[in-house]
Formats: C-alpha cells, structure tokens, sequence
C-alpha cells in the first residue's frame, strides 16, 4: 500500500497540485461546494426522516431529490478530495482525523445507499423506522462533516 502512495504523490498531478497555490485554493473551494451539497442533502433528507422538516410532504418526495444533491456533491467532493490527497497522500493517509474522515464518508453512503433509501422511498415503512433511520443518518454525515473539519484544523 505504502508504494502506491509514494506512487501515487510522485505523479505530475500531485506535482502540479502542490506547485500550484491558485490550484489547490480552486480545488478545495470545489471540495467545499460539494461538502456543502452533501452535508445539505444530508440534513434535508433526514431530518425529513425524523419529521422535524417538511411533514406535510411524502418522504420520499424530500429524499429524492436531496439524495440527488448528496451525489453530485459526493462527485466533486471525491474528485477534488483526490487531486488534493495527491500532494501529501502518504501524510494523510497515516493520520487518524483522516482515516476516520474517510471511514465515516464510506459508512454514511453506504448507510444512504441502502438502508436510508430503503426507508425513505418505501410507503410503507413505520414512522418509529423513519426516526431510527433518519436519525443514524444525521450522526453518520454530521459525523463527517466534524471530522474533514478537524482534519482541516488539526492537519
């Protein structure tokens, strides 16, 4: 693993990446804008899920499209997150504020993925199950969204 690191942070991407201050204040305010897509869509759609915003419409006319907002923001946020790793992929990737950031980014969308979509778009579903649901999701992505701050912080 450690190869493809060095592999990887001696690439001409991560060269001009970290060469260039103007790109990499680019690319994080594009990693911002897509935090701010997913953390957006996030808290619409589950807080939705535990009735305390817009209960007069269905669920899954909430979810729908603030899960379209979460995967165009996980898009920008994956590819600039990347271009930005290159620079520096051996430093952060042995840091646990950023291992931590990454393990609650795979869990929150693999939870969004499966059960929150399950839930969501299903009539059906109990509304103590909507709570349950909804709530896990606000503490898997407000998890997140505390942890790539802390990452920027304590970096």
């Amino acid at each position: 693993m450690s190869s493809l690191l060095e592999w990887f942070q001696a690439t001409g991407v991560a060269a001009t990446v970290r060469d260039s201050l103007v790109l990499t204040a680019a690319l994080s305010a594009v990693h911002l804008l897509g935090f701010t897509l997913v953390t957006g869509g996030a808290l619409v759609s589950n807080l939705r899920l535990v009735g305390a915003l817009f209960p007069r419409y269905p669920v899954v006319e909430v979810s729908r499209p603030a899960s379209r907002g979460i995967a165009v923001g996980l898009v920008l946020s994956i590819t600039t997150g990347l271009l930005l790793f290159a620079p520096r992929a051996i430093a952060a990737s042995s840091n646990s504020t950023f291992q931590l950031k990454m393990l609650l980014l795979l869990g929150a969308a693999a939870f969004h993925v499966t059960l929150h979509r399950g839930v969501a778009w299903r009539p059906s579903t109990t509304p103590r199950l909507q709570r349950l649901i909804g709530g896990v999701g606000l503490a898997l992505w407000l998890g997140l969204a505390l942890a790539g701050c802390a990452f920027i912080l304590l970096e």
